[in-house]
């Protein structure tokens, strides 16, 4: 920017200033990564570098509220922006935003959770060759605490700023806005409650004096104030109606009719098994899971097989789930549209089983082939939720989300590994289908009460329509 810009350029008049306070909770493990690849795994956590503290860089924080303020008022994949975030990099012109977001240290030390991956490949469903990875992820529970400041500007709309501002921060509320890696596989979910909020008349002496000696780095509450539940509460503002952004939710219940065994990289003790199920921490004790990234690489798979069978074409599994760029450089890499959520087991046993390889010359015991594994196995009270949400949904997508999640439900598709012998199928208990379009929910219900009964469904005519769609535009 030139002298003279600087010099002519308009100058803001603050005539008030509103601070928001709110504690964020992570709900699923999150990865905050410091881009740093020199750690003992692949990708390492943030930290403050004067305490053992994860660090939540405020410019997270404020793009991920930019994006989710942009797609709730204009719908998935736009581009305008609103006023709250000011102009773009691009924009030399553009003006600076009027909201103050702060770096957000964790109230406690680091407690770490390492996740390990691999890519499968979907021809020979074996690992890829030096596709292994690892990161380390911060356990689900950690708290931050969230500072926020929006200037009110002389010129400027302040009921248009404050509305927005709402609109974004009960996106956090509510725990529709994730923060670090893979938010697209169940990681980095959270929500915030707690709000306080304190505003300035600068235009006031005593008020000014008031900003001047507020301890704006302080983590407590703030003065003579209680903290409230509901951002729209703590701003007196409004913001029912105007969320734009089309998406089909599926809400599932599911059982296990088999073990399940998704393997961990965790268990390093010398007594333990050799291959343990994967479990996180929830609610200060470890339960098993079934991860996003598993559930999501099992669901492309099959999604490969079905549009095979149909007709070859891939193109739309490339658009549900993504591509990267691989080999071909001149393929353009795609982000997924699908956002499968990570599930909590409930009321499971560990068992320990233990095998043995076979020498298939001999038909005997291989010589120290011995091994034991540790999968978990179902109760009469055993069930998981599972939840995957597709944005700016079709109708032939989704018609194919509805074959992958029939396979689910008759236990065609199995989940996890050691599938081969029998492990990972499951049975579905209730569903529940939400399209929403141009603003209008329609809803469809799957019940089964027990495995023999038959399916009970409402609007079942719609759903046959989306399958149908699928069929007539791959043949296409």
């Amino acid at each position: 920017m030139s002298s003279d810009r600087l010099i002519n350029r308009n100058q803001r008049h603050i005539i008030e200033r509103i601070i928001v306070k709110g504690t964020l909770v992570l709900d699923t493990p999150t990865c905050l990564g410091s881009g740093d690849a020199d750690g003992a795994t692949d990708l390492v956590l943030l930290r403050d570098s004067k305490e053992d503290k994860a660090l939540l860089m405020g410019s997270s924080i404020a793009g991920a509220l930019r994006n989710y303020l942009r797609e709730y008022k204009n719908g998935y994949g736009a581009t305008e922006e609103s006023l709250l975030f000011g102009g773009l990099r691009s924009d030399e012109e553009g003006e600076q935003s009027p909201l103050i977001v702060n770096d957000a240290l964790s109230r406690e030390n680091i407690k770490a959770e390492l996740r390990d991956g691999v890519k499968i490949n979907s021809v020979t469903r074996t690992a890829e060759p030096g596709a292994k990875y690892d990161l380390e992820f911060l356990e689900a529970g950690i708290k931050f605490d969230l500072y926020f400041e929006l200037l009110i500007d002389a010129e400027n709309n302040k009921e248009q700023l404050v509305r927005e501002l709402a609109i974004a921060l009960q996106g956090l509320e509510n725990g529709e806005i994730s923060l670090g890696m893979k938010k697209h596989r169940g990681f980095g979910r959270c929500k915030v409650n707690n709000w306080q909020v304190q505003q300035f008349d600068l235009q006031k002496y005593d008020e000014r004096i008031a900003w001047l000696t507020f301890e704006h780095w302080s983590t407590g509450l703030l003065a003579n104030d209680q903290p409230y539940d509901s951002i729209e509460n703590a701003l007196g503002v409004s913001v029912h109606g105007g969320d734009k952004r089309d998406r089909l939710t599926i809400q599932a219940t599911f059982t296990l009719v088999s073990p399940l065994l998704i393997r961990s990289g965790q268990a390093s003790a010398d007594k333990s098994p050799d291959v343990v199920h994967l479990k996180s921490r929830r609610d200060g004790e470890l339960k098993p899971v079934i991860s996003g990234t598993s559930l999501a690489g099992v669901l492309r798979h099959r999604a490969e097989r079905i549009i095979n069978t149909i007709n070859k074409n891939l193109l739309i599994v490339e658009d549900i789930f993504g591509s990267y760029l691989g080999k071909d450089k001149n393929q353009q890499a795609k982000a997924s549209r699908l956002i499968v959520n990570e599930s909590v087991l409930k009321e499971t046993t560990d068992l320990v089983q233990n095998r043995i390889a076979i020498d298939r010359f001999t038909g005997g015991a291989l010589h120290g082939a011995l091994f034991n594994e540790q999968p978990v196995f179902a109760s009469d009270k055993t069930e998981f939720d599972l939840e995957i949400e597709l944005r700016n949904p079709k109708d032939n997508e989704i018609g194919l989300l509805l074959l992958l999640l029939k396979d689910l439900w008759t236990g065609d598709l199995p989940v996890g590994g050691t599938s081969s012998i029998g492990r990972g199928r499951l049975q579905g208990k209730h569903a529940t289908i939400t399209l929403r379009r141009e603003q209008e929910d329609k809803i469809s219900t799957i019940l089964q009460s027990a495995p023999n009964e038959s399916l009970v469904l409402n609007n079942t005519e719609s759903l046959e329509k989306f399958v149908a769609a699928l069929y007539e535009e791959v043949i296409e």
